[in-house]
């Protein structure tokens, strides 16, 4: 009798389960789990010392993947102090990567895009409060056969027809993380 009553409760929890998750199990509950592209960026996912082509450490950055991988959180520190954090996520509307940086200093950077053959190329652009100014703006992470991650911004002051760098930064993973 136990039994019957046990079995019963069981297969009521799993229906519930299933009802709250739109009949599709875990697969509707966490579906960026169960999805590839929303893995696209998880090359950038870990703790680094970011340094800039001469070697010279410029901040740690650390980006982890939240929300059952529908989402990816940075949170950067500059050596000088200055912080900023980003969301990303895949906009499924539309399939494409988007990232939405604030920083301490003021930077509001609103770019979208995708993978491209040389890495996650994201295009918008970045405002600045403290001048009312807005300019476009773009940014490439490419995976490197080191392991390591190379992070390439530029901008234009002259609506894209021509680009300067913005900021080079080289990602090595802290503590041997993997």
């Amino acid at each position: 009798m136990y039994t019957k009553i046990l079995i019963i409760l069981l297969l009521s929890a799993t229906a519930f389960a299933q009802e709250e998750a739109g009949g599709q199990g875990t697969v509707a509950a966490f579906p960026c789990e169960n999805n590839a592209r929303f893995a696209e960026f998880d090359f950038w996912v870990g703790d680094w010392d970011v340094h800039v082509a001469n070697g010279k450490l410029a901040g740690q950055n650390s980006i982890s993947r939240q929300q059952h991988g529908c989402v990816l959180v940075e949170n950067w520190t500059s050596v000088s102090g200055g912080t900023g954090m980003s969301i990303n996520y895949l906009d499924s509307t539309n399939g494409q990567w988007v990232q939405v940086w604030n920083d301490a200093s003021g930077s509001q950077i609103n770019i979208r895009g995708g993978m491209t053959p040389g890495g996650m190329l994201l295009t918008g652009t970045i405002h600045y409060i403290a001048k009312n100014q807005t300019m476009p703006f773009r940014g490439l992470w490419t995976q490197l056969p080191d392991g390591r991650v190379r992070q390439f911004f530029e901008q234009s002051t002259d609506e894209g027809a021509s680009w300067s760098p913005w900021f080079e930064g080289f990602y090595t993973r802290r503590n041997g993380d993997q």
